[in-house]
């Protein structure tokens, strides 16, 4: 006695190429906002002071935006060094906007 079996071949499965995204992490926004108390000078201190590569002239600039403008970015990059920055701005006394993704 003969068995009979439907054999079926298998399907060509495609090969798929996996494509890897690089995606940069996002950018973080260090805003100070303009307050009644802190002075000029204290601010542009503490920026001076906490902020990498920030220069007396850039530390004024941004510290007459924050006056006239009621805030400025004072800084952008990778979240930690943000929250950083952020926390020994704060800490100074600066009155800060929460951290913002760019």
């Amino acid at each position: 006695m003969a068995i009979f079996a439907a054999v079926q071949t298998p399907e060509k499965v495609k090969d798929t190429v996996r494509e890897v995204v690089r995606k940069p992490y996002p950018k973080y926004k260090v805003i100070v906002l303009d307050d009644d108390f802190n002075t000029f000078e204290h601010v542009s201190d503490c920026l001076m002071k906490y902020i990498p590569n920030m220069n007396e002239e850039l530390a004024w600039e941004l510290t007459n935006q924050v006056h006239y403008q009621g805030l400025a970015i004072v800084w952008v990059g990778p979240m930690e060094q943000a929250e950083l920055y952020h926390a020994q701005l704060k800490q100074a006394g600066l009155t800060m906007a929460p951290l913002e993704p760019e």
